[in-house]
């Protein structure tokens, strides 16, 4: 597939109900999740630009800078979190929960590749 048919075969797989997109989009919790969703997404880019500099650029480590980034992406998550009716703590525990159950005795990798989703999905979902 050469360049042109790739960027073709991409265009058609374009959501043509732009309508109901807008409409979506403009749902006050949807902005607050979209706004959540930049946040942590520039945030971890932050950091990782840290790490980049002092491993590619050999500059110092600035830890400073990463308290920073820390507090930064935990500010967008309070707001994921509020956003879709959550609290961090209950975000932990279930997290904690799906892992013992993919995991009950310690991480091998035959777990970590034969996870059983229905199972985590119900943990997830508070059942």
């Amino acid at each position: 597939m050469n360049n042109q048919e790739y960027n073709e075969a991409a265009r058609q797989t374009d959501t043509r109900d732009y309508q109901g997109v807008a409409t979506r989009v403009v749902e006050a919790h949807t902005l607050m999740i979209l706004h959540a969703l930049m946040g942590i997404t520039t945030e971890c880019g932050e950091l990782m630009d840290q790490l980049k500099k002092h491993l590619i650029y050999a500059k110092p480590l600035d830890l400073v800078n990463i308290m920073e980034e820390d507090g930064d992406l935990r500010w967008y998550l309070a707001l994921l979190e509020f956003a879709c009716n959550y609290t961090a703590d209950q975000s932990q525990e279930r997290n904690i929960e799906k892992l013992r159950a993919r995991f009950p005795n310690k991480f091998t990798e035959f777990d970590a590749l034969n996870r059983n989703l229905n199972i985590e999905r119900k943990i997830l979902e508070g059942k």
